[in-house]
């Protein structure tokens, strides 16, 4: 069976693959080569095998270069997208700190500027105090001037009277020394001079009480300029800071009562102005700077309780904003559940601040949140700072806002390292973002 089935194959392959012979001559000797059917078959099956592997391994390298070549060109481009749009935020906030700090400095140059009308308010009233003083000293003057005049006259027209009904003895007495004509005269020409003296001192005296009203219409003038502009200032310091309270959800009257009552120190509440001590009526001008000195005791207020809520954000430096309040997917359950905070992603150690003046009521490891923070302020407000990777505050102390109270990390329940900042009021969560957005057209 194996020699028919042998000799079938060798017909076959000798069909195709003819034997064949490979000669070597030297100068001595001949010899050959026999290539048989089967060695044919070999080698040309091991030829073909190579060269198919070579075009295999080939197709393949190209293939893998051209892909390579295409995810290369995708992941750039990609990178670069993504890196537009990282710029587009770093642009977007360093607008937005430009902008804030515009509105800070607008802010100062309003209260320095509401500073120095208060200084020139105060120094116009004395200025026009004084003038109505000088006034009155004037035309009391002249009361009695006239009167000194009026009773110069009286007298002149006594003498001239009784040098009438003395001429005859006058005549008489010509021979006689002249000592009483030459003392009439002297008394004469006295009176007269002291009658054109008093005249001029009059004259004088109506001029300077024109010019005393001209002053005065002028101050007034003045005066209701530095009001006006003072009313101004205040408006527009005021009503943004009444929107953002609003804005947050608080009762602007509200907090600013519970302000007053809880401030003593300097800087508190302005005493009203009173520029008269005989127990009259206010001037308008009294009653404007009082409405004035009001509006000025309620932004100081402002002040103090814009310290004291959280409206800052808790990261200065570069970050990205990757979670809001609400409900969201778990990362690591995959379910729903609900999100009580902000999540900013960062460098690992990013200086964390806190957001408003208070107290730090926790500092240290929390089941979840890993290291957290966890600050009191007033108006019933706490703020929670989570996944810490450094805690640099003590329970108890206090803080200002500002204030570096720890570094961004990862511990905890957590996919990577970020900041999850909570804002709680009376005992419920509610969204940062709403502080933080109401005071972004202010601070």
């Amino acid at each position: 069976m194996r020699t028919r089935l042998a000799i079938r194959i060798d017909s076959v392959l000798e069909h195709w693959f003819p034997e064949r012979r490979v000669f070597l001559k030297s100068d001595s000797d001949t010899r050959f080569i026999r290539l048989r059917p089967a060695t044919q078959l070999v080698t040309v099956a091991g030829c073909s095998v190579v060269v198919g592997w070579a075009i295999f391994a080939t197709a393949i390298i190209l293939m893998d270069s051209i892909g390579a070549g295409n995810f290369r060109e995708q992941a750039i481009r990609d990178q670069r997208s993504y890196q537009a749009r990282l710029n587009e935020l770093s642009a977007q906030r360093d607008g937005r700190a430009a902008e804030a700090l515009a509105a800070q400095e607008r802010f100062n140059a309003a209260l320095d500027q509401i500073s120095r009308m208060q200084s020139d308010l105060l120094t116009s009233e004395t200025r026009r105090r004084e003038l109505e003083t000088g006034i009155e000293v004037i035309q009391a003057t002249l009361r009695d001037t006239m009167r000194d005049r009026d009773t110069a006259r009286t007298a002149l027209a006594q003498l001239e009277g009784t040098a009438e009904d003395d001429a005859g003895n006058i005549v008489l007495a010509m021979a006689e020394p002249p000592v009483p004509v030459d003392f009439l005269s002297e008394a004469l020409a006295r009176t007269a001079a002291e009658r054109d003296e008093i005249r001029a001192n009059a004259e004088d005296a109506i001029e300077a009480a024109d010019e005393l009203a001209f002053e005065i219409a002028l101050m007034k003038e003045q005066n209701d300029t530095i009001f006006r502009q003072l009313e101004e200032a205040m408006t527009v310091s005021v009503t943004p800071l009444d929107k953002m309270f609003k804005a947050a959800g608080m009762n602007p009257d509200r907090v600013l009562d519970q302000v007053r009552r809880g401030y003593s120190g300097t800087g508190g509440p302005l005493t009203p102005i009173s520029f008269s001590t005989r127990g009259e009526e206010p001037t308008p001008d009294a009653m404007r700077a009082n409405r004035l000195l009001g509006q000025m005791d309620r932004l100081n207020l402002y002040r103090l309780a814009a310290e004291k809520a959280p409206f800052a954000n808790p990261l200065k430096g570069g970050y990205r904003f990757t979670s809001g309040f609400g409900s969201r997917r778990d990362p690591i359950t995959g379910g729903r559940r609900m999100h009580n905070g902000l999540d900013f992603a960062g460098a690992h150690g990013t200086p964390l601040h806190a957001t408003a003046d208070g107290t730090v009521v926790k500092a240290g490891w929390q089941s979840g949140f890993g290291r957290v923070v966890q600050i009191r302020h007033d108006f019933g407000i706490e703020t929670l700072y989570a996944h810490l990777a450094k805690v640099r505050v003590k329970v108890g102390q206090k803080v200002s806002r500002g204030d570096r109270i720890g570094d961004m990390g990862s511990s905890g329940r957590s996919t990577g390292t970020h900041l999850h900042y909570e804002v709680h009021v009376n005992g419920r969560p509610v969204n940062p973002m709403t502080y933080i957005k109401a005071a972004r057209d202010v601070f």
